[in-house]
């Protein structure tokens, strides 16, 4: 297993049950203790997890970098990604908000004839190449950590735009159905978006359900479309419907 993908399974663990031993760690990824040992030493380093004895707890105020978060749950995100791109109609101008899932929809989408606005590097990444897609990217702070753009730039560019359709990501959907996000630093940007588009879709993995978030981004009843995967909360679901939102399970 290379190193990235073992990275992406520490910290899928850690996030499923909090803490692991390196014991269980080797076991669940097949490999030696001493190779966990070593990619501990490394996210440590990172900041993602604190090594504590004979294991490692995850560090609950650490931004997990891009290709980390991209290789935790990919079946699910692959689900969540094919399902909305059904959404998609040719012609359509698209908003597409930083994420892992939102980069999966990105490669189901090579080929159309659609704009794609974005400040998601990733996607950037993904249509740069790609001669059928009318690409903008937006202007701002580049985060390299979560490849993406963010700031008062990025804001005034939102400003100018009309996009048919937004495809959102979030941290997490609270219980009354509102979406959450740790990294406040990307808020406004979320924000701006919402204003920009005619509809919001929201792509968010079952396990988000519900979740939680430091900063509220905007209540159910500001969503028009919900593509999940199967596992989320009834309950929360239920708010959303109620709310007028089309949930979508795959």
């Amino acid at each position: 297993m290379l190193p990235q993908r073992r990275y992406s399974e520490i910290v899928r663990c850690l996030t499923r049950d909090g803490s692991a031993s390196i014991a269980v760690l080797a076991e669940q990824l097949q490999t030696s203790a001493a190779t966990i040992r070593r990619d501990l030493i490394s996210l440590e380093r990172d900041g993602v997890l604190t090594r504590v004895h004979g294991g490692a707890v995850l560090n609950p105020s650490a931004e997990l970098p891009f290709d980390l978060v991209a290789g935790t749950d990919q079946s699910g995100k692959a689900a969540i990604a094919a399902a909305a791109a059904k959404l998609v109609r040719d012609g359509e101008v698209l908003l597409l908000d930083i994420g892992t899932t939102v980069h999966q929809l990105a490669k189901h989408l090579h080929g159309r004839r659609i704009t794609v606005v974005t400040s998601n590097l990733a996607v950037y990444d993904e249509f740069a190449d790609d001669h059928a897609v009318e690409l903008l990217l937006l202007g701002g702070l580049v985060r390299r950590n979560y490849r993406s753009m963010v700031g008062f730039l990025t804001e005034d560019a939102l400003r100018q735009v009309r996009a048919d359709r937004l495809f959102v990501s979030a941290s997490g959907v609270g219980r009354d159905g509102a979406l959450m996000d740790d990294t406040v630093v990307e808020v406004p940007g979320k924000r701006a978006m919402l204003a920009a588009a005619g509809q919001v879709v929201l792509l968010a993995e079952a396990r988000k359900f519900p979740g939680a978030g430091m900063a509220r981004v905007c209540g159910p009843e500001e969503l028009d479309v919900l593509v999940t995967n199967a596992g989320a909360s009834p309950e929360t679901l239920a708010v959303m419907r109620e709310a007028g939102v089309e949930v979508h399970e795959v």
